[in-house]
């Protein structure tokens, strides 16, 4: 019931919200933050006394049951997305203070959350792809929020791309469902292997529709191109799509796809397995190459979030139980690291109304919070340690070489460069903030941000530089996953 709970009251309060007199913003926030903090107080509840059971919530049909668990991957993934959505909401209040719609902004917000509650809970592929669609829906009306020409063009790209990927993704859940036993997710795979025999090759290819159709809200190449253009949402809605649900999503599905539907042992050694992973490895150093040469600096920041996204897909498409555990720590580490950066780059936008590289320079002593903590984030994502991001890329770094195959040293090469462009095009951006003379015309505030925006960026801060250095329990918890120790 806390998992029904925790997914019905995000949706509830956010329907809700439009209907209610909170006409002042201080009214609408209390409502929304008590939301948004009871939902993850519930959440944490239910991972702590967490239990092998399945919540059953109805069936259409053979195999078309919507259901809930919290095993594993569910629980790292609630648990990334119910620390971070309290602060994103926090954040998204005085961000907000200088949009239009505010009420109709936050009803989708609020509501979104219960959707990636209910992606992330998922037991079978069925309820997985239903709540997919879901997400897409719920986060068009944020996407498109400034209503003008550029944010209709960003919503269109987004649901073209959306859809499409979609469509490959519901190919695989019709052959899934044929071929498979019709169980719930099972870490080595739910396909049946008598019903297989002698279909490998279009199960295989069906495969490679679901990794690129569940891939393209992880912006895979080539379904990227919908995410840097999402840059021109208010930047509460960029943070979402490219730190914490959407893209995340993308990639949590592909795990759930490899591991807990068609299995590693039956891709691994396959011409597929090759392609996926070396087309996640493309996509590495294109997001990469491309964020280098952006100069807009939250699309700068999309481009990165392409080339880490597949940072995860290459873990995972390693196949190997270390691949599991690198996939899955970057993504809890990807989401900190990022959501910074974006809400850095928020901050600065809404004081100072400049959103390119060239126009960072000498922030740091008006800005200094917002420089510092945007700094750091960067360090972390190039990997240096002992922040999290070290931990994450280690930990991929070293799944990679452990197959002891062509396709792990390409995997270690990609990481390398990856990381040598990661430090050209954040610290290219960021540096100057320090040590370039300012540039500062057509600035309206020159100060930091209110409390609302420097204490999610404080206590984000604090969790890179937390799990750096303290990271041994996470990791542990997710070797257990990848073994099959716990459930």
């Amino acid at each position: 019931m806390l998992i029904i709970l925790s997914l019905l009251l995000p949706l509830i309060a956010g329907f809700l919200l439009p209907l209610l007199p909170l006409k002042k913003a201080r009214h609408r926030a209390v409502y929304i933050e008590c939301a948004v903090l009871c939902t993850s107080l519930l959440v944490w509840i239910a991972l702590l006394g967490r239990e092998d059971a399945v919540v059953n919530l109805f069936s259409i049909g053979p195999g078309l049951t919507l259901a809930l668990r919290l095993d594993g991957p569910a629980c790292i993934f609630a648990g990334l997305i119910s620390i971070l959505w309290p602060l994103a909401s926090l954040y998204a209040f005085e961000y907000m203070e200088h949009e239009e719609r505010p009420t109709s902004f936050f009803a989708f917000y609020t509501m979104t959350y219960g959707i990636t509650l209910a992606v992330a809970t998922a037991a079978n592929l069925f309820t997985l792809y239903v709540f997919y669609e879901c997400l897409t829906l719920i986060t068009l009306p944020l996407v498109i929020h400034k209503k003008d020409a550029k944010s209709i063009r960003a919503g269109r790209k987004y649901l073209y791309f959306s859809i499409s990927g979609a469509a490959m993704a519901f190919i695989a859940l019709v052959f899934t469902l044929h071929y498979g036993n019709g169980a719930n997710f099972t870490l080595g795979g739910m396909l049946d292997a008598v019903k297989v025999t002698g279909h490998e090759g279009i199960l295989q290819f069906v495969f490679l529709l679901a990794f690129i159709g569940f891939g393209t809200k992880a912006a895979v190449f080539p379904m990227f191109a919908w995410l840097p253009a999402a840059s021109v949402a208010p930047t509460p809605v960029t943070a979402l799509l490219h730190a914490v649900a959407v893209v995340n999503t993308g990639a949590y599905a592909v795990l759930r796809v490899i591991y807990y539907v068609f299995g590693a042992p039956f891709l691994s050694g396959t011409a597929v397995h090759v392609i996926a992973l070396l087309l996640a490895c493309f996509t590495v150093l294109f997001g990469s190459g491309m964020a280098v040469r952006e100069k807009h600096f939250k699309r700068r920041l999309a481009w990165s979030t392409v080339s880490n996204l597949s940072y995860m897909l290459m873990g995972a498409a390693l196949m190997t139980p270390g691949g599991m555990v690198g996939s899955l720590s970057h993504l809890v580490c990807h989401g900190i690291m990022k959501i910074i950066l974006f809400y850095c780059a928020g901050a600065i936008l809404v004081r100072t109304r400049h959103e390119y590289v060239q126009d960072l320079r000498g922030l740091s002593k008006e800005m200094p919070f917002t420089c510092a903590t945007a700094l750091l984030s960067a360090v972390a994502m190039v990997g240096i340690p002992p922040l999290c991001g070290f931990v994450s890329k280690w930990n991929l770094l070293t799944a990679a070489a452990d197959t002891l195959s062509w396709t792990g040293t390409v995997g270690v090469v990609t990481i390398l460069i990856s990381a040598v462009l990661t430090a050209i095009y954040l610290f290219g951006a960021i540096l100057p903030m320090y040590f370039s003379p300012a540039n500062h015309a057509g600035t309206i505030q020159l100060n930091d941000p209110s409390w609302r925006m420097k204490l999610p960026l404080a206590l984000l801060a604090a969790l890179v530089v937390a799990l750096g250095l303290f990271s041994e329990p996470l990791i542990t918890f997710l070797r257990q996953i990848a073994s099959g120790a716990i459930f």
